[in-house]
């Protein structure tokens, strides 16, 4: 196995130098870069797709790029993708390509960024699909600073980063109003419905609070129908059912992630009810026995995707 992964990044290595310079420079023209955790299941990319395709869409101007920072899903893409790579080993492709754009996909956000600057772009707006500034932003955070501290011509003229969805209390305000408008059918039909979300969590990360925050946000707009929880972190689901039993009156639930993908979490921790340990086996135990399951990621959600390119633009514009 270890020879195979081998195998793989050597062509990678071999590929990328061919790409770049396959046709003129890109010089003086700018990029966006959607930095994602990723999925591996096909049916979740959707909502990362309708981010990217967003930015495409909004920001003609740009090459828009995506890469993921799980090494585990990138890696399993990259033994799925391993004969298309050899099918063009000796070809040469030209930097606006399908398949070029399929190399990049797999690349780490180092590499792809290396190539970027290789090409000739100038100017990147790095922009995070990440819910919180937690760990996983840090790490982008670190790559996007080691480029700008970058001189002469391995660096850009100019690389930004953007911020994720929940920085601060305004944005905690913004993303309830999101909720409700998400889930505004199944809160204005049942007054006895409330809304149980799962966020990933970053443990011991200041930046969980903004979970904590969002949650205060939710119920000054709707108090008692929205319960948020993490399954990495907290709050945990055993704090979510101790303020589900606050509120007697909650006979039903909806159940959805709080994720920008519905992929391995929300199918399996949150709604696998095979497993005594998924939060909607662990709910009908203790006597919420009514519950729909909504799972799709927050990024199929259009004002979701509005919000992204907001972002976007602010980082452009600051």
């Amino acid at each position: 196995m270890h020879k195979t992964f081998t195998a793989i990044l050597l062509l990678m290595l071999m590929l990328v130098p061919q790409l770049s310079f396959a046709e003129e420079p890109q010089e003086g023209k700018s990029a966006i870069l959607v930095v994602s955790f990723g999925t591996s299941m096909p049916e979740a990319q959707r909502a990362i797709d309708n981010l990217v395709n967003a930015a495409k869409k909004e920001f003609p101007s740009s090459d828009v790029y995506l890469t993921f920072t799980s090494n585990i899903i990138r890696r399993k893409l990259l033994r799925e993708n391993f004969e298309p790579l050899a099918d063009i080993k000796n070809k040469s492709l030209n930097v606006n390509s399908e398949m070029f754009d399929k190399i990049m996909f797999l690349m780490n956000p180092v590499e792809i960024l290396a190539t970027l600057n290789d090409i000739g772009y100038s100017e990147v707006c790095v922009m995070p699909t990440h819910i919180i500034p937690g760990e996983e932003y840090d790490e982008i955070k670190n790559v996007r600073d080691s480029f700008a501290n970058l001189r002469g011509k391995y660096g850009f003229k100019k690389i930004i980063l953007a911020e994720p969805y929940l920085n601060g209390v305004a944005d905690c305000d913004r993303m309830a109003e999101i909720l409700a408008a998400r889930f505004r059918n199944y809160l204005d039909e049942n007054s006895d419905t409330a809304v149980v979300l799962m966020g990933h969590g970053t443990p011991e990360h200041i930046a969980n609070a903004m979970y904590s925050q969002l949650q205060l946000s939710l119920d000054k707009l709707l108090y008692g129908r929205f319960f948020l929880g993490t399954v990495e972190a907290s709050p945990k689901i055993e704090d979510v059912i101790a303020n589900l039993k606050r509120h007697p009156e909650i006979d039903r639930l909806v159940i959805s992630p709080f994720m920008i993908v519905a992929g391995d979490h929300a199918n399996n921790d949150l709604a696998d009810e095979n497993d005594d340990e998924s939060w909607i086996s662990i709910l009908k135990a203790n006597g919420y026995v009514k519950i729909e399951k909504y799972l799709v990621g927050l990024g199929e959600d259009e004002n979701i995707r509005d919000d992204f390119v907001r972002k976007i633009q602010k980082a452009i514009d600051r």
